[in-house]
């Protein structure tokens, strides 16, 4: 990597072994004030371990809910945090361990580390991180994979959500793993290879991507080949976001569309598009806006987009436990779950 351009990166987001291990159990944090008010009956406990392939080695965290006895299949979410985080943080930003606690599934945290880049982001910029069976998006999908080995997953209630640099690599895992993860959230961050460079990520993230979101969706329909289906798509992005320009949130919504209008039917036709068919105002601390993409060949919602009034580079409705969380805001943890049925 470039250094100066890695470095400039880094500014601008502050975004194997066989076993599993288990280590003490570490309690998710309560629910911060205006939150979703959840309270578990018991919380479950952190498993760790390392996944390696030929792309390297990468440390994960997963959350396992007190009521899982794998008498029956649970949904997992992946969840990738943003620079200068790791699991630990951005389960306490976001509380997710609190609604997975309360509604039985499972939570992965990958983790990126800083002997992988300085800052811990993910390089989702490069190409070899862009591709199904190669880089950053290879170690997640093995990870998944090995849960999957290992406990009862709901395979067809898997999720990723990220933020800043994690929202970027959730709108890769998606396009290349659509066997793995289906349903997408992405917080602050950006559509499906909006840049290609360090430095192009830069210029991504202050100004927004150079690349058609249109182009971008269809290539990640292709990407999808065989594997091709629908993804059903939530995006989160604030008015006052300085770090990645809010921009980036109207072309991954206009990216996702596009491959979902595709992914439906398999033809170009505009059943899916990025024109509202539904919108919605609201406040939650702060006043924000809903809007809806529906299938027009069924009436589903496959896409949802929030726009929060004078949010910044944040997790909406999260605690102030974790870093890139503003508890002001629509709940964000609580809407994905929702949205991805879990």
């Amino acid at each position: 990597m470039n250094r100066p351009a890695a470095l400039l990166t880094a500014l601008l987001l502050t975004a194997c072994g066989p076993e599993l291990s288990r280590p003490p159990a570490v309690s998710s944090p309560a629910p911060a004030a205006g939150g979703s008010g959840l309270s578990a009956q018991a919380t479950g406990a952190w498993v760790s371990g390392t996944y390696t392939n030929a792309y390297g080695s990468r440390f994960y965290r997963l959350w396992v809910p007190a009521g899982y006895n794998g008498s029956a299949a649970r949904p997992l979410m992946v969840m990738l945090h943003g620079c200068t985080q790791d699991g630990y943080d951005f389960a306490a930003g976001t509380r997710m361990n609190v609604q997975a606690d309360a509604r039985n599934f499972l939570v992965l945290y990958p983790e990126q580390g800083s002997a992988y880049n300085g800052a811990d982001c993910w390089n989702w910029f490069y190409d070899v991180n862009q591709r199904r069976g190669s880089g950053e998006p290879s170690l997640i999908a093995g990870m998944i994979a090995r849960v999957k080995a290992s406990y009862r997953v709901d395979a067809a209630r898997v999720g990723v959500a990220g933020i800043s640099a994690g929202g970027a690599m959730s709108s890769l895992l998606a396009c290349t793993y659509p066997d793995h993860v289906r349903r997408v959230a992405v917080v602050a961050g950006l559509q499906y290879r909006a840049a290609t460079t360090a430095t192009g990520s830069v210029d991504a993230m202050r100004n927004g991507s150079l690349y058609d979101p249109n182009a971008r969706g269809s290539a990640c329909a292709a990407d999808m080949g065989s594997l091709r289906r629908p993804m059903p798509t939530l995006v989160f992005h604030g008015t006052a976001d300085s770090t990645v320009n809010p921009l980036n949130g109207t072309q991954t919504l206009a990216q996702f569309a596009q491959t979902n209008d595709l992914a439906t039917d398999g033809v170009d036709n505009g059943n899916v598009d990025s024109v509202a068919d539904a919108t919605a105002t609201a406040t939650a601390c702060r006043s924000y806006t809903r809007s809806d993409y529906r299938d027009s060949t069924n009436g589903s919602v496959l896409l949802r987009r929030y726009v929060v009034q004078g949010l910044g580079h944040a997790w909406p409705g999260g605690s102030t436990a974790g870093s890139y969380s503003d508890p002001c805001g629509p709940d964000a943890t609580a809407l994905i779950v929702d949205f991805f049925g879990f």
